[in-house]
C-alpha cells in the first residue's frame, strides 16, 4: 500500500515588505516530482564515442517546479501533491520544504521516483532536449485525491503531465470537479508539445474542460490550434479557455481573453545557461501575483522576470535551492 509522510514544515519566513499583503487562501499545485539529471554539452553529441560534458543532479518536475517558483515569490502559501519512489522521498521533500513548500508526497512502493535527462546545447541558447522516465510521477491516481486538499485553498495549478496516463487522468477529473464545487479557479500547463501529439489535441481540449486559465508554450499553443502564428493561436486558445497566457520564451508573453490578444509582455533580458524549468519559473511566479490580486498583464511581466533569472542558473528551481 502507499503511504503519506507527514508533509514537512514550512521553512522561516523571509522579511517581506510592508506593502505585501497575504492572500486569503494557498495556491495548490498537482503535479510531477522529478529527479534531474543535466547535462550541458558544448554543440552537436558526439554519436558513438565521449562528449565532455558538465553534469548535475538536481531536483526537478513541472508541478514542483511551479510549487518552488511561486513559494520563491514570498506572497503566499504554497502546497505541492505529487507522487515519489521510496528511493528518493526524503530529499526531494526536504528540498520541497527548504523552497518554501509544504510538500504532501505520496511514496509509491513499486515505481522509482521519475528522471529526466536534460541535454543542454551550450552553443545553442542553452536550449535543451529532455530523456523522459516519468516513474512515479504519473502513478498519481484517484486514491491519491482528496476533497480536503482544497480546505483553504484559493487557486489550483495542475500540470498538463497529469494528462498523459490514465491515472492521473483521472485524478484530474476528480479535481478539477472539486474545485468546480468550491468555485475554486484551476489553471494548467499543457506540458509537453511531444506528449500533446500522442494525446491528440481534441481529447487534451475535452480533458481541460473547466480550466480557468491555461498556459502554454508557443509551440504548444500552435500545436493545439494548428495555427502557425503564437498570436493567433494563443487568440484562438481563449475561446475554449478564459484566459490564455502563451509563454514566448525570449519573446515574451502572450495574454489572450474571449478570441483576442489583449496583451503582449516583452521578455527580460537574460544570458542563458540552461532553459530547463524556465516555463516553470514564469507559471510559478505568474500564478503567485494572480493570487495576490495582480492583473493578467502585471502577473506575466513577473513570470517575465523570473522566466530570466531561472535560465540563469542551472535546473528549474529558484537560485540558492537544489
Amino acid at each position: 500500500m502507499t503511504k503519506r509522510p507527514r508533509p514537512g514544515a514550512v521553512g522561516a519566513a523571509v522579511q517581506r515588505p510592508a506593502r505585501t499583503v497575504r492572500p486569503e487562501g494557498a495556491l495548490l499545485v498537482v503535479g510531477d516530482v522529478i529527479t534531474d539529471v543535466v547535462a550541458r554539452h558544448h554543440g552537436p553529441l558526439a554519436a558513438g564515442t565521449d562528449t565532455v560534458t558538465t553534469i548535475r543532479t538536481v531536483p526537478g518536475g513541472a508541478g514542483a517546479n511551479v510549487a518552488c517558483w511561486a513559494a520563491h515569490q514570498r506572497r503566499c502559501e504554497v502546497r505541492l501533491v505529487g507522487r515519489v519512489g521510496v528511493d528518493s522521498a526524503a530529499w526531494h521533500e526536504r528540498e520541497l520544504v527548504a523552497c518554501g513548500v509544504r510538500p504532501t508526497l505520496v511514496v509509491d512502493p513499486q515505481a522509482p521516483t521519475g528522471t529526466v535527462i536534460c541535454l543542454v546545447d551550450v552553443d545553442a541558447a542553452a536550449e535543451r532536449t529532455f530523456l523522459t522516465d516519468s516513474g512515479a510521477s504519473l502513478r498519481l491516481a484517484p486514491e491519491d485525491w482528496s476533497d480536503t486538499l482544497l480546505d483553504g485553498v484559493a487557486r489550483l495549478h495542475l500540470s498538463g503531465y497529469l494528462l498523459f496516463s490514465e491515472p492521473s487522468r483521472a485524478l484530474v477529473a476528480l479535481a478539477l470537479a472539486a474545485a468546480g464545487a468550491r468555485g475554486v479557479p484551476v489553471s494548467l500547463d499543457p506540458a509537453s508539445a511531444g506528449f500533446l501529439v500522442a494525446l491528440g489535441v481534441d481529447r487534451f481540449l475535452a480533458l481541460v474542460e473547466g480550466v480557468d486559465v491555461l498556459l502554454p508554450s508557443r509551440d504548444e499553443a500552435c500545436l493545439l490550434t494548428g495555427l502557425p502564428d503564437a498570436a493567433d493561436a494563443a487568440a484562438k486558445l481563449s475561446r475554449h479557455v478564459p484566459l490564455v497566457v502563451a509563454k514566448q520564451g525570449a519573446e515574451g508573453a502572450l495574454v489572450a481573453r474571449s478570441g483576442s490578444v489583449v496583451a503582449r509582455v516583452p521578455a527580460v533580458p537574460a544570458n542563458p545557461r540552461d532553459t530547463t524549468g524556465a516555463g516553470d519559473a514564469f507559471t510559478g511566479a505568474f500564478l503567485a501575483a494572480l493570487l495576490m490580486g495582480a492583473a493578467p498583464e502585471d502577473a506575466a511581466a513577473e513570470g517575465c522576470r523570473a522566466g530570466a533569472l531561472a535560465v540563469e542558473g542551472v535546473g528549474g528551481r529558484p537560485p540558492g535551492t537544489g
